[in-house]
């Protein structure tokens, strides 16, 4: 049987859902809901704690609690690679107007605020079967984040690897002050003469560890997408691997696959 505060926190959700509560609105103070809903404060607060645990409001201490503003959705399909292919070898001025997180989020570039780490790595086992390298090759390791100028949490933390010295032939592509790289990843293996012939993605979801839900701004119970993603050139070469966590809460995954004709 549901607790008195599990059924007030039930109708609260009830409303925010049904919009009559909507984001940035500000709910009465913790007595005034106690009285409506004919409970003792602590019960209230209870309900309140169980709704800022699944992120629908915020407390501002001093201030009140308020309704949560959706986060902003992210839809990533695998038509995107096709996409990127497409625009790696146009002009700088045309590939300078949008990027992947633009595609998948609908903002412009103008919304964002984009980060890049660079720094070398050596393959471990685990990169070293996936490159079919010797493991200790020299890597090329990118941490990427991008996040909305009106939130904190990026919208995923991508981590990709390339094999140094594939890419090393372009200095440029080891300089991380030259990113946000116009056309991406593609682009910058075009520069270096390879092109992707398909690229593999396996997704798989589980709990956050304490440092992911912290990052990617998680509330209790949400998990986390993780995708590993591997690019392979027309010649059959895995060229990079990108190890791409995403929040369960606003990331949509859309898979179309075209079926031939009989």
């Amino acid at each position: 049987m549901a607790k008195r505060y599990e059924r007030i926190a039930d109708a609260l959700r009830q409303h925010i859902r049904a919009g009559q509560l909507k984001p940035g609105d500000r709910l009465p103070a913790e007595t005034k809901l106690a009285e409506q809903y004919r409970t003792s404060v602590p019960t209230m607060r209870e309900a309140l704690a169980e709704l800022h645990a699944e992120g629908l409001i915020d407390k501002r201490h001093g201030v009140g609690n308020f309704v949560r503003k959706p986060r902003q959705r992210v839809q990533r399909t695998n038509e995107r690679h096709q996409w990127e292919k497409d625009r790696a070898r146009q002009v700088e001025d045309e590939r300078k107007k949008t990027g992947a997180t633009e595609h998948d989020t609908g903002l412009t570039v103008s919304d964002l605020v984009f980060s890049a780490e660079f720094r070398e790595a050596r393959a471990d086992a685990d990169l070293a079967d996936a490159f079919g390298v010797p493991v200790g090759t020299r890597l090329l390791e990118r941490t990427y984040r991008t996040h909305s100028r009106e939130e904190d949490a990026p919208f995923n933390v991508a981590r990709s690897y390339l094999v140094h010295d594939v890419v090393a032939a372009n200095p440029d592509l080891l300089d991380e002050t030259k990113e946000p790289w116009p056309g991406g990843t593609q682009n910058q293996l075009y520069t270096v003469g390879v092109e992707l012939d398909r690229v593999v993605e396996r997704i798989t979801a589980r709990p956050p560890t304490v440092e992911e839900a912290e990052e990617l701004g998680l509330q209790k119970g949400v998990s986390v997408i993780v995708l590993r993603k591997t690019s392979i050139d027309t010649s059959g070469r895995v060229v990079e691997i990108s190890d791409v966590k995403l929040p369960g809460d606003r990331t949509e995954l859309l898979f179309t696959t075209p079926l031939a004709r009989w």
